[in-house]
């Protein structure tokens, strides 16, 4: 089978409690169909699933890369005041490129449960700092440090920020996110990430943030984040994903999204 040049580097599994709906046996069985040498795993802040990945993941064939979207706060790990969820947490991508990187993960995950929870397991700044060796991070989605600030108009803290994290994960250890959701908030954050990027020289990287496998999941996705906020379909203040783009789309989709930014694939 021709591998692809396209590996998923952002995915959410069933160890994304109530919110990830990829069951691991059938991730492995589309990433053989697609042709994919590797693929990712980023649940959110935890490794539960690192195991059992790492185990199916040998047993197909297929590299797995051990990784999560980290939690991180928007200052001290122990300042527990924010009103909201959204002032409280950031999002981070992390994937482990070697031994080092396993342990210091498993370190970062470990403290954010230990001493940063408010809301969800946080890191901080000072966290990566120390525990950043043997570590690749991306800006990850709409909800990433990043991508907010480009979103709401602050190009210079985007700048700031972006600048901060190559400095804690250094060259060529983290990367712009970009992704092709159908949400109109994305298109603004892709166009201020590809500027940071050209400025910057930090390299750019395409993912689809999956959280369940095939695109007709979306409705029963929905369904699994109402389980998780104690809220039913009909009511209309309710935590959902705005489209039905969040699956394990094929390499060849990908690079076709991505034709204006093939060097993102």
């Amino acid at each position: 089978m021709k591998q692809s040049k396209f590996v998923h580097l952002h995915v959410h599994t069933q160890y994304s409690l109530l919110d990830g709906m990829i069951r691991l046996n059938e991730l492995f069985k589309k990433a053989k169909e697609f042709g994919m040498p590797a693929i990712a795993i980023t649940d959110h802040g935890n490794m539960f699933g690192a195991i059992d990945f790492y185990k199916q993941a040998e047993a197909s064939g297929i590299k797995p890369i051990i990784g999560c979207e980290l939690y991180v706060a928007p200052r001290s790990r122990f300042d527990k005041n924010a009103s909201s969820i959204g002032e409280a947490t950031r999002h981070l991508v992390v994937l482990v490129k070697n031994m080092q990187g396993y342990k210091n993960l498993m370190k970062l995950t470990s403290a954010a449960h230990i001493e940063g929870f408010y809301y969800r397991p946080r890191v901080d700044k000072e966290l990566l700092k120390q525990y950043s060796e043997g570590l690749i991070a991306s800006s990850a989605c709409l909800h990433g440090e990043i991508a907010a600030h480009i979103v709401r108009g602050n190009m210079d803290e985007a700048r700031k920020s972006a600048r901060e994290y190559l400095e804690i994960f250094g060259e060529d250890n983290f990367f712009l996110e970009l992704m092709e959701n159908g949400i109109p908030e994305q298109k603004i954050a892709n166009e201020g990430l590809i500027e940071l990027s050209r400025e910057l020289s930090i390299g750019l990287i395409a993912t689809n943030d999956c959280h369940y496998l095939n695109m007709e999941h979306a409705e029963a996705h929905n369904v699994l984040l109402c389980i998780q906020t104690g809220k039913t379909v009909e009511d209309a203040d309710r935590m959902s994903l705005s489209s039905n783009q969040f699956y394990v789309r094929s390499p060849e989709e990908m690079c076709e999204l991505f034709a204006a930014t093939p060097e993102a694939i």
